[in-house]
């Protein structure tokens, strides 16, 4: 959502900034590591931990904690490498290795229709429409070597995920007719057939994100509209590499649903409760999975599969419509609610999400005022680890290089692309394995009422998986 079109460079004159500090920030580069560590309001109300407290940047732009850097490498406006101006409204993306040790980014831009800075590709879907991606090749010292359009023609390419084989999905965040499809786009072939072709097997509805478990190649879907419903797609080809989703498959939308109707006890113990999937029209998914009961959220955003677990968040759920955010484990059939936001714990709107390399959970917030990356620990630990000092607008994208020592993220409005190093932990494929099943911090844990916790006993459900369950129509608690 774009909150604010003033640019970077309006916006630092607009608030005083020193030419000195414009300077420095036009190079992309600022270090907080000299800095003085100055607290951010937000975590005076208890979220601290992680890497400490936040450290004003000078140039206004983005707040870090000691010892980290960034560089803008990438604004709308400036130049892709054949001269034609970079796409605005930065979104998803994901990073991929490269050759020489370069990172790969492939970024969405979630355009529709008239605007300054379009996406114009060579071999689009359908040129009357101005999104799509592009692709960033950046070096091992941080700094971009090449910058193109890898797909175009399509619209509100929100979101998305990466595919174990090394491509990524775009998805159309649009009902509009002849779009709301998935796409994949391979970064080391840009603008190939592949890429303006539809996934139609993969639905037609307001596509926000994907994530892919490795294990059995099944792909999970968010949907961002209102209602939403989650996904999974198993494809036909279950060799997992380029173009096999285009050889159809089968959708499906997740539903709870009551095993046993006897009722035994005051805590209803013939009940049995249990996630299923039940197979919808690609053509029409939102409306046959309303019909058939399948769970309705509020509106669907991030995805992210790691350790065995499928992550996602309901950017506005819950009574103070502030988000939660969900596990489902295939492995166990799961659904469980790891976290509810409410107006005390302070954490707004969660959007894009992702799990660090050392196995913390990473938030994206797109809430009303400053937006932040919000980091949760298998210890159940909260911090801050990024603050939006421009405006207003989303903090999108975030993901890490394959090697772990640096994390992208963008701006959506104005489009910045950042490139943060510093003192990250060590890559801890463990302790990833761990976050996938560690209890939420306190603070931020779903309020279980004692009867709900007791029926959750006798059903043999952890309380996360109850107060899923209850959220959505169990009539228990």
């Amino acid at each position: 959502m774009n909150k604010n079109n003033m640019n970077r460079r309006d916006f630092l004159k607009a608030g005083g900034v020193s030419t000195a500090a414009l300077a420095l920030s036009t190079t992309g580069l600022f270090s907080f590591s000299e800095s003085k560590a100055l607290a951010s309001p937000n975590q005076s109300k208890g979220i601290m931990g992680g890497y400490g407290p936040l450290v004003k940047d000078p140039g206004g732009i983005l707040d870090l904690p000691k010892g980290f850097q960034y560089r803008i490498i990438s604004e709308e406006g400036g130049s892709l490498s054949d001269g034609r101006p970079i796409p605005e409204k930065f979104d998803g993306m994901a990073a991929f290795a490269g050759s020489n040790n370069s990172t790969i980014l492939v970024r969405n831009h979630e355009l529709d229709g008239n605007t300054k800075y379009p996406v114009i590709g060579k071999n689009p879907y359908r040129k009357e429409h101005t999104g799509g991606t592009t692709t960033l090749v950046v070096g091992p010292d941080r700094k971009i070597q090449k910058e193109y359009v890898s797909s175009s023609g399509t619209i509100r390419n929100c979101a998305g995920g990466a595919t174990p084989w090394g491509t990524w999905l775009t998805c159309e965040e649009t009902l509009e007719e002849g779009h709301g499809y998935v796409f994949e786009v391979d970064p080391n072939d840009p603008e190939n057939k592949l890429s303006k072709t539809p996934i139609r097997d993969m639905g037609a509805f307001s596509h926000e994100a994907t994530a892919i478990d490795p294990s059995t190649g099944i792909v999970y879907l968010t949907e961002d509209a209102g209602p939403s419903y989650l996904y999974r797609f198993i494809p036909n080809d279950l060799s997992q590499k380029a173009g096999a989703l285009q050889k159809g498959g089968k959708l499906q939308a997740a539903a709870i649903e009551e095993m046993s109707s006897d009722e035994t006890s005051e805590f209803y113990t013939g009940q049995q409760f249990s996630v299923v999937w039940k197979d919808v029209d690609p053509e029409k998914p939102t409306l046959e999975a309303g019909q058939k009961g399948c769970i309705a959220f509020s509106r669907l955003e991030g995805a992210y599969f790691d350790g065995g677990v499928f992550w996602f968040d309901d950017t506005s759920a819950g009574g103070k419509d502030l988000g939660r955010v969900y596990r489902y484990i295939p492995a166990t059939n799961s659904l469980e609610l790891f976290y509810e936001s409410s107006s005390a714990n302070d954490l707004e709107m969660p959007d894009n999400i992702c799990i660090t390399p050392w196995g913390d959970l990473w938030i994206a917030e797109d809430g009303d005022g400053v937006d932040r990356i919000i980091g949760m620990t298998p210890e159940g630990e909260t911090y801050v680890f990024a603050e939006n000092k421009i405006n207003d607008s989303e903090l999108a994208g975030p993901t890490f290089s394959t090697k772990g020592d640096t994390f992208f993220v963008n701006i959506q409005s104005p489009g910045i692309t950042f490139a943060i190093w510093g003192p990250f932990a060590r890559k801890n494929a463990g302790r990833r394995r761990q976050m996938g099943h560690a209890a939420p911090p306190k603070p931020y844990a779903p309020q279980v009422s004692d009867k709900l916790s007791a029926f959750a006993e006798v059903q043999g459900m952890s309380d996360l998986e109850a107060a899923a369950f209850q959220r959505h129509g169990m009539p228990i608690g």
